[in-house]
């Protein structure tokens, strides 16, 4: 694997960047803002990036599709078309040369962690560019996706220093609110990714017989949010709902489903077993 050093000390070093969680100290203001960001974002992700921008699972207007690629930046993940190029190859080569983290053919450690670090990670698809060539602005995140993580830095920072100088019996400050807020949450979304990669390709059960290695792991479900209902997702990849029978639950799609009724998406697709 050519794997580029500058991307793993900029790895260790976010990784190591936790610390300032405990150097920091805790708040409720802290608190509250890393909850509300984390799920924010991993549904930009799950919901987002994966359902929207790599399966097209439902229709939405230009300004929500934006505000999707915007809030998904910010998670680190890089830009939708990126993402959705990886998630493709995925599903095209799944668990054979050609996918871009298989534990089955290159590993734990690649499909967790590894192929991240490759130089060439996360390239985006000529193709998948000409298709979305009529929205420059999804064009110009993808490109410059790391605008969103530094305005979200910036605006941690701006926020927790306001509110120390002005309401100091929160007990933050703007170092507390980029740890909390930004690395311990980003962190833990990076990880999320992770474990799909690796373990819905190494445990749990089969509903379908797919051609390759994906499983449903019902245990990972407070962390994925349906994501981990993998064998199914593999099965019906265009759909917005991964769970099949009634006791696989989705949150990610639940969400999807109030935004539905709110009018900002339509035409969801559904696989059969899907209410």
């Amino acid at each position: 694997m050519n794997i580029s050093g500058i991307t793993l000390l900029r790895m260790a070093g976010f990784h190591l960047s936790v610390l300032l969680v405990f150097l920091t100290g805790y708040s409720t203001t802290a608190l509250v803002c890393f909850l509300v960001l984390y799920f924010t974002r991993f549904w930009a992700i799950a919901g987002g990036y994966h359902r929207y921008f790599s399966h097209g699972s439902y229709e939405t207007s230009r300004l929500f599709q934006f505000f999707l690629a915007l809030v998904g930046s910010t998670a680190g993940q890089k830009g939708p078309l990126s993402w959705a190029t990886s998630h493709i190859r995925h599903h095209r080569y799944s668990d054979q040369p050609g996918d871009p983290h298989s534990p089955v053919t290159g590993g734990v450690f690649h499909a967790y962690f590894g192929w991240l670090l490759a130089r060439d990670a996360l390239p985006t698809d000529e193709k998948l560019m000409k298709a979305w060539a009529a929205y420059p602005e999804i064009l110009f995140l993808n490109r410059h996706h790391y605008l969103g993580s530094l305005g979200l830095m910036a605006g941690l920072y701006g926020l927790g220093e306001y509110l120390g100088a002005h309401h100091p019996e929160l007990g933050t400050s703007g170092l507390q609110l980029l740890a909390w807020g930004f690395v311990l949450s980003t962190l833990l979304i990076l990880h999320g990714a992770c474990l799909v990669n690796t373990i819905t390709h190494l445990a749990g059960y089969r509903r379908f017989d797919t051609g390759d290695h994906s499983g449903n792991v019902w245990w990972l479900l407070p962390v994925l949010w349906g994501e981990n209902w993998h064998n199914n997702h593999h099965q019906y990849p265009v759909s917005a709902r991964t769970g099949v029978v009634w006791w696989e639950f989705d949150p990610v799609h639940g969400v999807i489903c109030f935004l539905e009724r709110l009018g900002l998406v339509w035409k969801v697709q559904r696989n059969p077993g899907a209410g």
